[in-house]
């Protein structure tokens, strides 16, 4: 007895007290049951698994990357270029609805609108005795990529520890016990697929294999295979035709193994078998300390880059959920803190060197037919997928969405010769692993070919974060192609003679005057995507020396653009025309591009346009879908108003469904749109970082928009434009004490401050000069800040310090205050 309440009591301690001992975890005291948005996600950007942490029927429900819907395939519309001029003519005379229903006849696909991403299946393991069970306890610790279950039936403690291996590209379940003998379950496979099989093998297997499904007319044709291979410690495994056995075990491995027969999205013939079995022999032969050890590893080299902390309180004691429902209301800067470890956390597990992008829903998805597919929406949701990677210092996994970006430029060479008669490439406003680059769904979201001129951008957001010059010379025909495709389908408007894009939308909005259409012409969005595109290969070319002839025409042509404007109500005009509505409080604040994710709306440069700015995100609100907020918290950062964006991640940091016609965040801390989208946690840990550090204006701008509520902090690792690191940055009383920051370029280190630092050999500045680092200079503020640096004429703009620091690569530099 005495043995059974010193367990007990080691229980309660362990579920009391563990999240202080380890501060980056999401913990539960009771299981998932039949939720998957309180199942806990695991992933090596192969594979994504979610553990639901259930006693009596554990589910380990299993994705891998590229088991989607159909197989390659096109989807233009010959109809287009034949009907541009009339479509043309019908928008640039008011008939906005009439161009709508045109251009679902011509511009949309009348083929695929897109492939599904599926899952695989699940494992099920059943333990017929843990009815009655005690000291529950499950965990997902983010500091080591692993899963946790812990509960007591009896005097037996049973632990569950699941991982998606980096390193081995598997995923591993381990069961143990604190008695011998005691570990006892059967094992099933289970898949929602009509072309499938589960069956077991070689008296230690369970096999899923099967064949997506059809979608739209496209034959499914991704051959998958998973295989279970389960190793126990003693005891015994009994094998029948759909299940295994394990009775009386010391402890029990499974390991998962996950291969189909995709190579790239023109071609399908890989050996899905051969492959499975590849990854599953190299795993197996381990002992699971090794898998775990190297894991761990692997996960590491990328998470322990970054530390931020906020401070702790009382809160920290609680379970991930009940954090979640009191966060709005309650002291706990340690959540947020978790929160934007949590975005890294699933970014280092969905995009991994090699594999597929994260989509919608990252690598995690249980339904055959999800939400919009869970494909590529390229008019912001993909984008904010990949916000955090170069800042938040995991720059290696950009990768799988840069290399999307030149597949796309390769496919969307046909769209824009076969539906616009254009040079150059475009994109519409989806995708999926196929690289569709047609127009899709209906006119009122798919007409918008701006698609490559957005994603476009990440290519030259690498570069400007690691100026390596080969990276630029080897993008650098995409982002001309992007460029390209706009010299030939920006068209004179008859009016205002500037250069515009006809047809053209605002994504997914429409505004009265339009008769509840969103086709219009020049939207402010669009112009500032064409900026960016132009601009982009302005510098590139100067960078390269090469196109000088190309580059001159494209200076001329940005010229004629639409300028942005400020309207009747004080806001940034989402259109040509002044017709905005103050009520509107649509989810997409497109017209914002200009501010974040682009720079061209700069509190020093443009102070008129950065006070419509914010005027239009007061209008619109704050309490929206989850990704919408996640993106107002980057908004309102750049506006430099910490309390403000504070404000937006206590809106999205609550419980789904009390948040009052908006989104908000499941158990999981999973954003919901809802339903998932993985997007908002991705845009609210970018916005944390652009709270702590802006490398836009030609500056590192330090504690750009700290809230009260963090007065004291430190964070380690984030990096700037122009290849800056910050080693270390605290900060007290909402002032910066020290600053460690490397350089791995050289160049002028410009520094914006809330208080004056100290360093020797730097300058302190009142009026900010040229920057003098052709890595750091932004395109979009080419010829500098000429706005006084020490209080710019807007009542908004707090009070900050501006210091020039020579650096040499590769030197580390400490400015203290």
């Amino acid at each position: 007895m005495r043995l059974i309440l010193f367990i007990v009591l080691i229980f309660w301690c362990i579920t009391i007290f563990a999240q202080p001992d380890n501060e980056l975890k999401l913990w539960y005291n009771k299981p998932s049951g039949n939720t998957w948005e309180n199942a806990l996600p695991i992933g090596n950007g192969r594979l994504g698994a979610m553990v639901y942490g259930n006693v009596e029927e554990e589910i380990i429900q299993l994705n891998e990357h590229t088991v989607w819907s159909g197989s390659p395939n096109r989807n233009d519309n010959h109809e287009a270029l034949a009907a541009l001029p009339e479509l043309r003519r019908l928008i640039f005379e008011g008939k906005q609805k009439e161009a709508e229903q045109l251009a679902n006849k011509v511009i949309i696909s009348k083929k695929s609108h897109g492939q599904m991403f599926q899952p695989v299946g699940s494992v099920h393991l059943l333990f017929a005795d843990h009815k009655n069970y005690t000291n529950y306890y499950r965990e997902l610790d983010i500091e080591k990529a692993i899963a946790k279950t812990i509960y007591t039936v009896e005097d037996v403690t049973y632990t569950r520890e699941t991982l998606a291996s980096l390193a081995d590209r598997v995923v591993v379940l381990r069961l143990t016990a604190t008695k011998a003998g005691s570990i006892s379950f059967v094992a099933k496979g289970s898949t929602p697929h009509t072309r499938a099989n589960v069956q077991t093998a070689n008296g230690n297997e369970v096999i899923i294999s099967g064949v997506t499904s059809d979608h739209e007319g496209v034959a499914g044709k991704i051959h998958f295979k998973g295989i279970i291979k389960l190793k126990s410690d003693g005891g015994k495994i009994i094998s029948t035709d759909s299940t295994l056995s394990v009775n009386n075990a010391n402890t029990a491995t499974l390991y998962m193994s996950i291969a189909t027969n995709f190579n790239i999205y023109f071609d399908i013939s890989a050996n899905e078998s051969e492959r499975a079995n590849k990854y599953l022999s190299n795993a197996f032969a381990k002992p699971y300390n090794q898998i775990q050890k190297a894991h761990v590893a692997a996960y590491q080299k990328y998470f322990n880059r970054v530390k931020l902390n906020l401070g702790t309180t009382e809160a920290v004691k609680l379970p991930t959920d009940e954090r979640l429902k009191n966060f709005r209301n309650a002291n706990d800067p340690h959540f947020a803190a978790l929160y934007f470890q949590y975005g890294r956390y699933l970014l280092i597990s969905s995009s991994q060197p090699g594999g597929q992008p994260a989509n919608l829903q990252g690598i995690w998805n249980r339904s055959m037919k999800p939400a919009w597919d869970s494909k590529y929406t390229i008019n912001i949701n993909a984008e904010m997928n990949y916000w955090p990677a170069e800042k938040t210092n995991l720059s290696e996994l950009h990768e799988p969405f840069l290399r999307m970006v030149k597949e796309l430029a390769e496919s969307g060479k046909e769209t824009a010769r076969m539906m616009y008669g254009a040079r150059g490439w475009t994109a519409h406003h989806n995708t999926d692993i196929w690289r569709a680059t047609g127009a899709v769904d209906a006119a009122f979201w798919g007409a918008w070919p701006m698609g490559g001129g957005w994603t476009s951008q990440h290519l030259w957001e690498h570069y400007l974060y690691n100026g390596d010059k080969k990276f630029l010379e080897s993008v650098y025909p995409i982002l001309k192609g992007a460029a390209l495709f706009y010299t030939d389908f920006l068209i004179e408007h008859p009016t205002y003679k500037w250069l515009v894009i006809n047809p053209d939308m605002s994504p997914e909005n429409a505004p009265a005057a339009h008769q509840g259409s969103s086709l219009d012409v020049g939207t402010t969005m669009s112009n500032q995507i064409v900026f960016d595109a132009f601009s982009t290969v302005i510098t590139a070319a100067q960078i390269l020396n090469r196109d000088h002839a190309f580059s001159d025409s494209l200076k001329q042509m940005r010229d004629r653009l639409p300028p942005m404007q400020v309207g009747k109500h004080g806001q940034l005009q989402e259109w040509l025309e002044d017709i905005d509505d103050p009520n509107d409080k649509h989810r997409h604040i497109s017209h914002l591009y200009g501010l974040f994710p682009s720079n061209q709306i700069s509190p020093y440069r443009t102070p008129e346009l950065y006070a419509a700015a914010r005027t239009t995100l007061q209008h619109r609100g704050d309490v929206s879908t989850g990704w919408s907020m996640g993106w107002k918290v980057n908004w309102w950062a750049r506006l430099l108003d910490g309390n403000h964006a504070y404000k937006l991640i206590q809106d999205q940091l609550t419980p789904v469904g009390t948040n009052e016609g908006g989104g908000g965040t499941y158990n999981n801390l999973f954003d919901a749109h809802p339903p998932f989208q993985i997007d908002g946690n991705f845009g609210c840990t970018s916005g944390i970082a652009e709270m702590l550090m802006q490398s836009t204006d030609d500056a590192v701008h330090l504690l750009p928009a700290l809230p009260d509520v963090w007065p004291t902090g430190s964070i380690t690792g984030l990096r700037a434009r122009g290849g800056f690191e910050i080693v270390e940055l605290k900060w007290q009383e909402s002032k910066v004490i020290k600053l460690v920051i490397k350089s791995t370029l050289g160049g002028n280190l410009r520094l914006r401050t809330p208080n004056r630092l100290d360093f020797t050999g730097g300058k302190q500045l009142s009026v900010v000069a040229e920057n003098s680092n052709p890595f750091y200079q932004t395109v979009t503020s080419v010829q500098g800040i000429k706005n006084n640096a020490m209080g710019p004429p807007n009542n908004f703009l707090p009070k900050t310090f501006v210091m020039d620091v020579p650096t040499q690569a590769g030197r580390t530099y400490v400015i203290v205050r």
